[in-house]
């Protein structure tokens, strides 16, 4: 060990560099019994007190710690540590012999040679006259089903597909039917099913290009050019654009995370990131109701972020910042290019002519975009913060890659899906959300309001009826405040400061505005509804608490469900006045169309926090009148 050692070049909230993992990592080892077998499935920083973030200047020393969850290949449960990585020590040291871990990445293909190395998988494709060489074996979490044989195991339930060569597109190829389960410590494949008969479909639909003989000509290049360089500065993780600065944070459960926002040297959010993700598939036949993925908590989605390619997948003058997690045998795996960082025109942020003057004045808008793309098996998850110049904070959730498909025969997809080729079913399915966003709304202490607009009766005072108004409600405690979106009164939500007023004497605000809410079909006393509840109301706001990190619970693998938002709330704390966590459960109603399919374009979700008297006018009055000189008409 190192022993103690001082830290003066980070942030308080900067994530573990790679020394810093493997430190945490080493100082696990030494403090559990058989501490040299053990495995890592998360190490992460532990974020310090907010007091200690406000206080800290540049080039203060800084006390850092680190939780590692740590186990044992074949035994139950995981040690939760934190330990100090400043002093070299352990901290404190809690077993939870309930507790399963995340699936390790490097486990995928381990579940997969272990399925395929099973004499009965071999026999079932063997009889369905397929080439095991070609086949593929797709991990998923296998959730909580109350089967005895998979309780207290770490389990993964596979869905079968098969490649026509190497190179092929194997999501068009689905075997329906040939399922197995298998315990991921021991290899132990627990069942293999083989049921039904569905013709495995054939016809190739590839994407890649080397399947591409023709390309299209007519599209010629857009460049994105700043020739005077960008307008935002980045020191270590540091961000600064405009009147905004935060700090930017990563860790291989949520991935990217945003801090400590703020504008006009105002703050505005704590701790911002996409907290969760489940995605539940409506198919009852068969194997299918196992479908019910929670990427985050099952996989740890920043474990599987992608590294960004220049000209691709971020377009202009663009900067990246390169992340570090753990791997699973306490070693670090660095992601080049894992968050993006660049600008973006937005248009017209505001016009207005004066006819009478015959005057006009323009401005143009832009944004500040921060991105990270993961890969979680056939999908690909775009995250998407940008920064407004009005104020405005918006997240946008981009869904591509390939849609989840199953065989069907031609011509009969069922009442559960849409036939997007022939013989090729894809399910419906949703994927939910969830932000945690620990709101700082000119200071920690919030009120949160619930804003309804109604219209006023026709009478004596509304002769016309054409009245109506926007009535607020305070939400004065944690049961109160779980909430469902409601399009006929169109309905947001605002978060008040307690201390801080504007210039017409009300409270300084930010309001939610849900653009994306999702009606779970999932029966809530279901083994799947079960494990999430967070998904039965649109936002839950709960009195801050730092060991509330997750809507789903901390152990997400085979939960039961009895972690998570539904408990958080039971304790029904009050809410006016106080430090507030809202989260806001959002996403996507995925009915596949046949243009989804061999390659999905991407759609989104999303949500906006705009300010609401938080300025005394547009914060826009400052931008200056220009033209650009790049622009030029098309036929020049």
């Amino acid at each position: 060990m190192d022993g103690m050692t001082r830290t003066t070049a980070l942030h308080p909230l900067s994530p573990l560099t790679g020394d810093e993992i493997m430190k945490a990592a080493e100082i696990v080892r030494e403090a559990l019994q058989d501490g040299a077998s053990a495995n890592f499935e998360m190490v992460e920083l532990a974020e310090p007190e907010k007091s200690v973030v406000r206080a800290f200047k540049p080039g203060d020393e800084i006390h850092r710690e680190a939780w590692v969850n740590a186990y044992h290949t074949g035994k139950s449960g995981v040690h939760r540590c934190r330990v100090s990585l400043t002093d070299g020590a352990l901290v404190s040291q809690t077993f939870l012999p309930e507790a399963i871990p995340m699936i390790a990445p490097i486990e995928f293909m381990e579940v997969e040679d272990a399925v395929k190395a099973d004499p009965r998988f071999q026999a079932a494709c063997e009889r369905r006259g397929l080439d095991l060489e070609l086949v593929t074996a797709d991990p998923w979490s296998a959730g909580n089903f109350n089967i005895a044989e998979e309780k207290g195991r770490r389990v993964s339930h596979v869905f079968c597909w098969i490649r026509n060569s190497e190179m092929d597109n194997q999501y068009a190829h689905p075997i329906d039917g040939l399922n197995a389960t298998v315990d991921i410590d021991t290899g132990e494949v627990l069942e293999v099913c083989d049921e039904g008969d569905i013709p495995v479909p054939r016809m190739e639909w590839n994407y890649d290009r080397t399947f591409q003989t023709v390309t299209r000509q007519d599209l010629l290049p857009i460049n994105v050019v700043q020739p005077e360089g960008v307008s935002f500065e980045l020191e270590g993780h540091r961000l600064k654009w405009h009147d905004w600065e935060l700090q930017i944070g990563f860790n291989a459960r949520e991935g990217l995370t945003l801090h400590d926002i703020s504008i006009a040297g105002r703050p505005v959010l704590y701790r911002a990131s996409i907290a969760e993700m489940v995605v539940p598939y409506g198919s009852p036949d068969g194997r299918h109701p196992r479908k019910n993925v929670f990427d985050i908590g099952e996989y740890g989605v920043g474990r599987l972020v992608n590294s960004l390619e220049l000209g691709c997948d971020c377009l202009g003058a663009i900067q990246y910042i390169d992340a570090t997690v753990n791997s699973k045998d306490g070693g670090t795996e660095t992601i080049k290019n894992a968050i993006c960082l660049h600008e973006e025109d937005m248009g017209v942020a505001w016009k207005h002519y004066d006819f009478r003057l015959d005057r006009v004045e323009t401005r143009r808008a832009r944004r500040m975009v921060i991105s990270t793309i993961a890969t979680v098996g056939n999908y690909e998850y775009g995250y998407y913060w940008y920064l407004h110049l009005d104020g405005m904070i918006e997240f946008e959730m981009k869904a591509t890659g390939i849609i989840n498909t199953t065989a069907c025969m031609p011509g009969q997809p069922g009442d559960h899906g849409i036939e997007v080729a022939p013989g090729v079913l894809g399910q419906i399915h949703q994927h939910t959300f969830c932000a945690r966003l620990d709101m700082a709304v000119d200071g920690d202490a919030n009120t949160v309001v619930e804003c309804n607009t109604s219209a006023d009766p026709v009478g004596p005072e509304n002769p016309y009826g054409n009245a109506f108004r926007m009535v607020e409600t305070v939400l004065e405690t944690e049961t109160a405040a779980a909430r469902k979106v409601d399009a006929a009164s169109m309905r947001y939500w605002k978060f008040k400061s307690a201390d801080k007023t504007g210039l017409t004497g009300q409270p300084t605000a930010y309001k939610l505005i849900p653009t994306s809410a999702v009606t779970p079909f999932v029966s809530p006393d279901s083994p799947s509804g079960r494990r999430g509840g967070y998904t039965y109301k649109d936002l839950w706001v709960t009195a801050f608490d730092a060991d509330q990190r997750f809507p789903a619970g901390e152990f997400v693998n085979a939960s039961d469900g009895s972690d998570g938002l539904p408990g958080f709330t039971a304790k029904d704390r009050a809410l006016v006045g106080e430090d507030l966590v809202a989260w806001h459960t959002f996403g996507l109603h995925h009915v596949p169309r046949p243009e989804d399919f061999p390659v999905q374009p991407c759609i989104t979700c999303g949500f906006k926090l705009m300010p609401v008297g938080f300025f005394d006018d547009s914060h826009l009055r400052d931008l200056p009148w220009e033209k650009n000189a790049s622009s030029c008409h098309a036929a020049e």
